[in-house]
């Protein structure tokens, strides 16, 4: 039998664990209130103005049936507002006024903690371990049950 340290799930579950607590902490110490997954929809629909909760939840690699949550409590915080899109079943997501301030003021708090979680690396380790996290993501995308899914080519023409 081998030790769970030699197991990529196990480090991976572990890394996860850590950068969900440091995360928080940092956060909470700033005097926010938004989970990684929130600020992560909340980046995203910044920076893509009017996009639709299914592209969000592919873009972000979050669960479609569970991305309404994630909105709703966005929605209920006052950094975004769902609009009548042209299709009646979807809504456009739009940051509001107290949503840019919040990403402005939070990414502080964000880019302390990513240095946080990689605090055991030297630079080029970290930036070795960010390219194999991210070669060993992308072999792996299909694999998972909410796969990273690019944005439609049209979705920029619809803002």
């Amino acid at each position: 039998m081998t030790d769970n340290n030699d197991k990529p799930g196990h480090l991976a579950r572990r890394f996860q664990q850590i950068a969900v607590a440091v995360f928080h902490a940092a956060v909470e110490d700033a005097g926010y209130d938004l989970t990684p997954v929130q600020y992560a929809a909340l980046t995203t629909v910044g920076m893509q103005p009017g996009i639709d909760q299914a592209t969000l939840a592919g873009l972000i690699a979050y669960d479609r049936t569970t991305i309404t949550g994630v909105v709703d409590r966005l929605v209920q915080k006052g950094l975004v507002v769902r609009q009548a899109a042209k299709d009646r079943r979807a809504h456009a997501l739009q940051i509001t006024d107290e949503g840019r301030r919040t990403l402005e003021g939070i990414e502080p708090a964000v880019e302390a903690a990513q240095r946080i979680m990689l605090c055991g690396l030297t630079r080029d380790e970290a930036a070795t371990f960010m390219r194999l996290l991210r070669k060993a993501i992308a072999a792996g995308n299909e694999l998972s049950r909410a796969p990273f899914r690019a944005a439609p080519a049209d979705a920029a023409t619809k803002k």
